[in-house]
């Protein structure tokens, strides 16, 4: 059929007489595929049918619906569902097949075999793609009872989303078939049927059949703006109505929920005239149902009436500038509610952020203004150090500043109240804890996230916040003469973090060039003290964090780390080599912990983005004789390896041919007396992934699969070091191998499982908790994923879990009896000899002080329980 199709059409509708005897009766799946693949090329390249359409579909339909278990080891790898897909493509690739295809499909609906629904049904929506009204025509009464049934009746989840699914298909093939003059609209009289029937469960006072009923009716709406007109007309009335009528919180909320669901609908289709919208009548009557809901006392109802003005809102001119007033003042009373209500809190935020994208200017009229008097309050109220409360209440005025800050014109006004109130810590005009900054920078990171979406925020965010924040650290760090309690705030490790999240985070989605313009003034800032380009820069003394320095100024390290390292790859960046040989320095300096981190970690974000070349391993050599030297003996030999750390994690994600002796020097620290704990934590922070630098989301090269690869070129020197190594140190060997388990992808553990199980059993006898968590979490998914494996060393894994499981630790309790539960799963009749002993170890946990863990205690012994009776 591919190299002779002409000689094959003409022979016309014999070839196709003389492949329907060949056919009939074929068993072999193999040749049915083959067969099916035929039969759709004879349709789909308009081979000559003849007389025999029906014998045609009458030798593939005695097929339909397939029931094929593929054999055991089956050499062809033929799966069923190819098979069903095959069949599929032959029965619904021609109209012609119509008439004897909708009453199969009928009637194995409406069997009580549950693969044939579902296949019927699959078929069926297939079949709309080219079916057209004059083909359904005499069967969709019959189509319509038999989904209709399967929606209320059925007990599947998949039939009933099949059958809506075929009801969709069915609505949309009506709308979109073009109508002669005299011809009957099959649309308007099916979707009469539809709405007679679901109408009535509607209005039942008992409900029963109302979700299933507007379920029908959406997905019947949903396929054509046609369709949604007729049904929203009829139903929208119907459901305000039964919102009245009924008083009850619940049933209200139900009603509700349907007629957001068909609010949702509308969004799908747009109108030139907005007048044809069919919601424009009923807008008066949806806005007083929402603000019912916002101001009643139930949170579910309160959750589903926040939803509502969201969907609303996207429609043009359903909300008047009176019902974004009102609106706008119950997001903003819903805004600061208490704690108990955190769920509507976090809804009419989230709702916030959404409407004022679509309608800034009602947003900048109304809420932000109460905002900014309420962030002034709360000013005052930490000026006097008042209750907590007004403490919670500040925090919700933050997370309302940032959550609103979803437009350009919005950010314009947000920013500057949220970088002011900064300031006013800074002068010390607030009682200020390291919280109360910290939730300032959260804010602010939050309302980076949203500019991100839109460059030009992005730079009005960037060139804004990050001079002001870094002239806050600067003003901070500078020497005083009457210290500053509340000015040291902004020097707190967790305080910096946070800054170092707003910085990165303002930094990622920058273009190349405005970066370029950006760099050309932060990194001079650090080299050569040039502040000129930060806000409020009359400073006491110079800004000189690498040159003697003071601790505080060297700790703004981390704040320069945070910029550069979310740079793009090809962002030039200014003094370079001088930058690297200063970080470099730094990086080994052991007066300050915090700075010489935050500079081993700048280091090492630079070089990984460094291209290859010259320069690349000069600064590699240098990094190298650093870590040598400050390893020998000395001061320096933690901050040396927190380098040795950081330039391996580096290298090993952009495969570079060094990081390989790196990390054989970092086994090398496994047997130091000092430094072996460490080392093997640190395999720990070269598998995972970082939040601050080394980020995909700050441009860093991290190649796919970088851990698979740590896996097979690391692990076996591991093992044999652990074999080699002095008793008093394989404790280092289990934990550095333990970190790298955990954290690789399980399918490529797997295969490995049964030559390293024997080193995680060992691990779990470890007393470093640590370690026990990191074998433990490793040994999980394992217990769930390879059974047959795990099975042989369960004596082993019942004795030490049980241990475990009173440990001193409640994560490592915790994970212990996870580690029981997920035993269950492991062959019964392996299990059955140890039930009664976990049944009676189980007792204990179960008044464990910890309320967690007696949670876990009840789901496992509750499976070890169930274990061997029917049915489990």
């Amino acid at each position: 059929m591919r190299t002779r199709e002409e000689e094959l059409k003409s022979l016309g509708a014999d070839f196709t007489f003389g492949f329907i005897q060949v056919m009939d009766g074929e068993k072999d799946p193999r040749n049915l595929l083959v067969a099916f693949r035929i039969v759709h090329d004879l349709i789909s390249r308009d081979y000559s049918l003849g007389p025999f359409v029906e014998e045609l579909f009458e030798v593939t339909s005695c097929y339909f619906p397939i029931d094929f278990t593929p054999p055991p080891n089956d050499p062809h790898g033929i799966q069923r569902e190819d098979l069903i897909l095959s069949l599929r493509a032959v029965l619904a690739s021609t109209p012609r097949f119509a008439e004897f295809l909708l009453p199969l499909l009928i009637e194995k609906v409406d069997s009580e075999v549950l693969s044939a629904k579902l296949d019927s049904l699959q078929t069926l929506n297939a079949c709309c793609a080219v079916y057209g009204q004059k083909e359904l025509k005499d069967f969709l009464p019959s189509l319509w009872a038999s989904i209709r049934r399967e929606v209320f009746q059925t007990a599947s989840e998949r039939v009933e989303a099949e059958g809506l699914a075929a009801l969709h298909s069915l609505t949309a093939c009506l709308s979109r078939s073009v109508l002669r003059a005299d011809a009957e609209d099959l649309l308007d009289s099916f979707l009469s049927n539809i709405l007679q029937d679901c109408r009535h469960h509607l209005c039942e006072p008992d409900m029963k059949l109302v979700w299933p009923s507007a379920k029908l009716l959406q997905a019947a709406a949903g396929a054509s703006a046609r369709a949604c007109d007729s049904v929203t007309s009829n139903v929208l009335p119907l459901l305000l109505e039964q919102f009245h009528k009924h008083s009850q919180s619940s049933q209200r909320r139900t009603i509700l929920e349907m007629l957001l669901g068909f609010l949702k609908l509308q969004q799908k289709w747009s109108y030139e005239d907005k007048d044809q919208r069919p919601l424009n009548g009923f807008k008066d009557q949806l806005c007083s149902l929402v603000f019912m809901a916002l101001t009643d006392p139930s949170t579910q109802l309160q959750l589903v009436g926040i939803r509502t003005p969201t969907v609303l809102g996207a429609q043009p001119d359903l909300l008047s500038s009176e019902d974004l007033e009102l609106a706008v003042g119950h997001l903003y009373r819903l805004s600061f509610l208490k704690e108990d209500s955190q769920s509507c809190r976090m809804a009419a935020l989230e709702a916030s952020g959404t409407l004022a994208a679509l309608y800034p200017v009602a947003f900048s009229s109304h809420l932000v203004p109460k905002l900014a008097e309420e962030l002034r309050v709360g000013e005052s109220n930490l000026t006097k150090g008042d209750e907590p409360t007004q403490c919670s209440r500040h925090l919700c005025c933050l997370q309302a500043l940032s959550a609103v800050s979803t437009h350009p014109s919005i950010v314009k006004e947000t920013l500057p109240l949220l970088l002011q109130h900064l300031w006013q810590v800074n002068r010390g005009n607030m009682v200020a804890q390291s919280s109360d900054v910290i939730a300032v920078c959260q804010s602010l990171k939050q309302m980076a996230e949203k500019c991100q979406q839109d460059p030009e925020s992005c730079w009005y965010f960037h060139q804004t916040a990050i001079p002001c924040l870094l002239a806050l650290a600067v003003q901070a760090s500078m020497p005083e003469k009457e210290p500053s309690v509340l000015r040291k705030v902004l020097l707190e490790d967790e305080v910096l973090a946070a800054m170092v999240s707003v910085i990165g985070t303002a930094t990622t989605h920058l273009s190349p060039e405005l970066a370029a313009q950006s760099v050309t003034h932060i990194v001079p800032l650090f080299l050569d003290g040039n502040v000129s380009f930060l806000p409020e820069n009359s400073f006491p003394s110079r800004f000189q964090p690498f040159q003697d320095g003071s601790s505080g100024q060297r700790r703004l390290i981390a704040l320069l780390m945070a910029f550069v390292c979310s740079l793009p790859r090809n962002v030039e960046i200014p003094q370079l080599n001088q930058l690297m040989r200063e970080l470099l320095e730094l990086s080994c300096c052991h007066s300050c912990p915090f700075s010489s981190t935050a500079a081993a970690k700048c280091f090492a974000g630079l070089l990984n983005k460094h291209p290859a070349g010259q320069q690349l391993d000069e600064f590699l050599q240098l990094a190298v004789d650093k870590v040598e030297a400050g390893l020998g003996s000395g001061p320096c030999r933690s901050q040396a390896f927190t380098l040795l750390l950081w330039v391996t994690k580096a290298l090993v994600l952009r495969y570079h041919p060094l990081s390989s002796c790196l990390t054989a020097r970092l086994m090398g620290l496994l047997i130091d007396p000092e430094l072996g704990p460490a080392a093997a934590d640190g395999f720990s922070l070269l598998m995972s992934d970082c939040t601050d630098v080394l980020t995909r989301a700050g441009h860093a090269e991290v190649r796919i699969m970088f851990r698979q690869r740590f896996f097979t070129d690391n692990v076996p020197a591991l093992v044999q070091g652990f074999h080699a190594a002095p008793q008093d140190v394989k404790p280092n060997y289990l934990k550095g191998l333990s970190h790298v388990l955990n954290r690789l992808p399980k399918p490529v553990l797997l295969p490995e499982l049964p030559t390293l199980l024997s080193l995680l059993l060992e691990a779990l006898s470890c007393p470093d908790c640590v370690v026990q968590l990191s074998t433990l979490s490793c040994l999980q998914p394992l217990l769930l994923e390879a059974p047959q494996v795990m099975s042989l060393h369960v004596d082993t894994l019942v004795t030490k879990f049980l241990n475990l499981s009173s440990s001193s630790s409640m994560a490592v309790r915790i994970a212990a009896l996870q580690c029981l539960h997920a035993l269950t799963r492991l062959p019964t009749p392996v299990l059955l000899p140890y039930k009664p002993q976990v049944i009676r170890a189980l007792a204990k946990p179960l008044d464990d002080k910890k309320r967690l863990v007696r949670k876990e205690a009840v789901s496992a012994r509750g499976e070890w329980f169930l274990l061997g009776s029917p049915g489990s």
